[in-house]
């Protein structure tokens, strides 16, 4: 079990296909796809320290977490309203467990946030997790919702994440210092 869990997260951090495929198809991955996200939150958490320097609060740890947490889930709901029932192909059926499943594997370059801690490489990390991650949505979004555009999967993405990212920046200027560091 954790040889496949370990193998689905290296193997959708290289966008592999069937990776996706076989993740959407296994309701039993769900909690696999859940871990992924709640470990590149903590990341992103561990991570966002090295964009501000020095907070080391338990408060500061969570409400980070909090707000990547939240972010990822508000990218879902976007992406499915957009993706599945804005503008759905003739093809697309619009299950979210399916969606979910993918893109909690889609989450896994997020793990690589943690490495923001270095001392300047905030700005860098983050961006490359973000495009990864985008990148690896992409694949996730196509497959779920079985389009046969990718450019129309690169679209729903696109979208979700400014709205979402949107969502992050209102959390981090409310709740704490977490983004106002980029």
């Amino acid at each position: 079990m954790a040889a496949t869990f370990v193998r689905r997260v290296i193997d959708a951090a290289m966008f592999d296909v069937a990776t996706y495929e076989d993740v959407e198809a296994d309701q039993g991955a769900t909690p696999q796809a859940l871990a992924v996200v709640v470990l590149s939150s903590l990341a992103a958490a561990i991570g966002a320290r090295g964009a501000i320097g020095g907070a080391e609060t338990f408060a500061f740890f969570a409400t980070a977490s909090a707000i990547a947490l939240i972010s990822w889930a508000a990218f879902a709901f976007i992406i499915f309203e957009i993706g599945a029932r804005i503008v759905p192909a003739a093809d697309t059926r619009g299950d979210p467990g399916e969606l979910l499943r993918t893109l909690g594997f889609a989450a896994t370059p997020g793990l690589f946030q943690v490495f923001g801690m270095l001392p300047g490489a905030a700005r860098p990390v983050f961006t490359l997790a973000i495009v990864w991650a985008l990148a690896a949505s992409v694949i996730a979004v196509r497959q779920a919702l079985d389009y046969s555009s990718t450019g129309r999967a690169l679209g729903v993405c696109a979208l979700a994440l400014l709205l979402a990212l949107g969502i992050a920046v209102v959390l981090g200027l409310v709740f704490g210092p977490t983004l106002s560091g980029f």
